[in-house]
């Protein structure tokens, strides 16, 4: 009997890890969301979505929506938002503020390579650190997602025409290299979102930055949405008091 119950547990166990697991949104699957939800000319759709776009004050873009969840306590809410975002956002550092007096949490985690583009002499691969911001009261939530930059690793040596010898050449292998800081070729910067495409016409990032600003886009979409699921179902569904 004993036996029977640890099997089941580890079952449990695996599927609840999986489904947790599957609550980190990666860029290849934030693609696909954004395709389906724009289209696949990242220009148009950036153009498009650029109409009803405003940057706030300190020229970030920032998206903010109150979701209602009637007849729940904010001590509930918390609960059920504590437990999805320890669950969703494995680095701890990403968790800036957990308040549960003041009915506050804070997180910022960076998505990368959300856009990459190969260019005559460099490569540039795009990353995110939206600042997501969750406050509760009493039967609603308050979601605020900001990102004010594009975070740029730029590859000298990843262009068509980049005169760096094969020996050296990285061809913009971005994702692999990040973290080495020895490596020359590589450098990083920060392109202000209210800098470019389609905030500015005259753009030499135009492409990128076109996918970039519908990435961010979708990705303020599927936190607000994930948010929504874990305040009406929980993050799997068997979250209530009948137990």
């Amino acid at each position: 009997m004993f036996k029977k119950l640890w099997i089941l547990a580890a079952i449990l166990l695996c599927c609840g890890t999986s489904y947790v697991q599957a609550q980190v949104m990666k860029a290849a699957d934030l693609e696909k969301y954004a395709k389906q939800r724009y289209g696949e000319k990242w220009l148009d759709a950036a153009l498009n979505l650029s109409h009803g776009l405003k940057l706030d004050k300190n020229e970030s873009l920032t998206y903010q929506q109150v979701i209602e969840a009637p007849g729940k306590s904010k001590q509930n809410l918390y609960v059920a938002l504590n437990y999805w975002v320890t669950a969703t956002f494995k680095d701890k550092q990403a968790i800036t503020l957990n308040d549960k007096d003041a009915g506050c949490i804070i997180i910022s985690s960076t998505i990368a390579n959300i856009a990459e583009h190969t260019g005559t002499l460099n490569k540039y691969s795009v990353s995110i650190t939206p600042v997501i911001r969750l406050d509760i009261k009493e039967g609603r939530v308050r979601v605020t997602y900001t990102v004010q930059n594009y975070d740029v690793l730029a590859d000298v040596s990843g262009g068509w025409l980049s005169p760096t010898d094969d020996t050296n050449k990285t061809y913009g292998d971005s994702k692999r290299k990040r973290d080495d800081k020895t490596n020359a070729n590589l450098y990083d910067e920060q392109w202000e979102i209210a800098k470019h495409y389609p905030f500015v016409e005259k753009d030499p990032q135009k492409r990128t930055c076109a996918k970039a600003l519908v990435m961010t886009h979708a990705y303020s979409n599927a936190i607000i949405d994930k948010v929504e699921t874990a305040i009406k179902t929980g993050i799997t569904g068997t979250e209530d008091d009948d137990w």
